[in-house]
């Protein structure tokens, strides 16, 4: 095998992780949210974080490095247009999924005190987990655009 398949191989399933991630973490947190049980949403918003910050970090740093070994051992050029236009789109994805992680942790805070309270969820954590749920959608998005420019290289 040579050193660009290494890489290759690396970035791609860096791209798998960040989008199989992304995909376990929303399906599971939609799921303890449509349950309305705030011990269950305390838990599994915990979980995500881990999970976030474990996997999704990793690969979203080692992205980066990755592609830019690609570009060398490949001799791709950094103005080429799908490259520029993923660049584009990874910043955007990284706009959107930073705010989420704090989103997340605040939602695992709101859900824990209510369990400690004996309280309902408050309108707070309502209103986090819309905003949370319309950040996915440019973000994961973006992330899935980015994954067929690399595949399809079309400009």
């Amino acid at each position: 095998m040579t050193l660009y398949f290494l890489v290759k191989y690396l970035h791609v399933l860096g791209a798998i992780v960040i989008l199989g991630t992304g995909t376990g973490i929303a399906f599971f947190m939609l799921m303890a949210h449509r349950s309305g049980d705030a011990a269950f949403i305390a838990r599994t918003a915990a979980t995500v974080v881990v999970a976030d910050m474990i996997f999704t970090l990793t690969a979203v740093l080692l992205q980066p490095v990755s592609g830019g070994l690609l570009m060398m051992l490949s001799a791709t050029s950094p103005t080429e247009h799908w490259l520029l236009t993923s660049l584009a789109l990874y910043a955007v994805a990284g706009m959107f999924w930073v705010p989420v992680i704090f989103m997340q942790m605040e939602m695992r805070d709101l859900a824990q005190a209510a369990v400690e309270k004996g309280h309902a969820l408050p309108p707070r954590y309502f209103a986090l987990f819309r905003r949370w749920f319309l950040f996915g959608i440019p973000g994961f998005g973006s992330v899935m655009t980015i994954l067929w420019l690399m595949i399809a290289k079309p400009f």
